[in-house]
């Protein structure tokens, strides 16, 4: 029988495999935000399996896994609602939400390409 720690340890390695498979197939933006956050629960899952483990042994819960899974929350949550900011005000200048793979700059607002 498996224990929970290895049950939550897979599903922390699943979670972030999902979020590494977005962040790398999907083009577009809020996807790759969702994406970004599936990867940061994978690993605040799996820091708070470090700091469970060593409770198992009888020692007791390390305070400093549970600090940086609070802390990280925290900053993913601001990083998140800045990162969507950023796409809403994006989506109001141009009228959509891709960037312009293009070098040039010019070219994304001229369409004749001069």
């Amino acid at each position: 029988m498996t224990s929970g720690a290895t049950v939550f340890g897979l599903c922390a390695a699943v979670a972030v495999g999902l979020g590494l498979y977005g962040l790398i197939t999907n083009p577009q933006p809020l996807r790759k935000i969702i994406a970004f956050n599936v990867l940061g629960s994978g690993v605040f899952l799996l820091f708070g399996v470090v700091g469970r483990r060593g409770a198992a042994a009888g020692i007791g819960n390390d305070p400093v896994p549970q600090a940086l899974v609070i802390t990280g929350v925290v900053v993913a949550f601001a990083a998140t609602a800045l990162a969507i900011a950023l796409l809403l005000r994006l989506f109001q200048k141009t009228g959509t939400t891709t960037l312009c793979s293009d070098v040039r700059p010019i070219a994304c607002s001229d369409p004749s390409g001069d």
